[in-house]
């Protein structure tokens, strides 16, 4: 699959509150976001390493809850992954992680939003065109 990244507007955003969700929605996959290493004026974030520290702090985060003891492995919660996209560091963040969390949720995007960071939703698109109708 491929992945377009579709700008969003500047964020505004509040801490999480408890809504209903439409029946629709529970089934719903969760959105995904890419919080870029660029600010809104284009300029390089800095730390160079931020995309890791950003995502080291979130690494407890993961499906099951984090396994502690001996068994425990050092690694990314699958929820908020470092990455580069076309040669700028970013950091792949996924809405499960309100579920799971809501305050890790609002830091990472108040992260995004008090550095003034770009963050666009991840639109995963088909590899393969939907086949269509034969005009009748």
């Amino acid at each position: 699959m491929r992945a377009a990244h579709r700008p969003l507007w500047q964020w505004q955003l509040q801490p999480a509150a408890p809504r209903a969700l439409p029946h629709v929605m529970i089934n719903a996959k969760p959105r995904q976001y890419t919080i870029y290493g660029l600010t809104l004026e284009g300029r390089t974030f800095r730390p160079s390493d931020w995309a890791e520290r950003l995502a080291g702090a979130m690494s407890s985060f993961r499906p099951g809850g984090g396994a502690g003891g001996i068994g425990a492995y050092i690694g990314y919660s699958p929820y908020c992954v470092p990455q580069v996209v076309d040669g700028v560091k970013c950091v792949l963040v996924s809405e499960a992680l309100k579920g799971i969390e809501p305050m890790a949720w609002d830091f990472v995007m108040n992260f995004a939003r008090d550095n003034q960071l770009q963050v666009a939703e991840v639109c995963v698109l088909p590899e393969q065109p939907l086949p269509q109708k034969k005009p009748q």
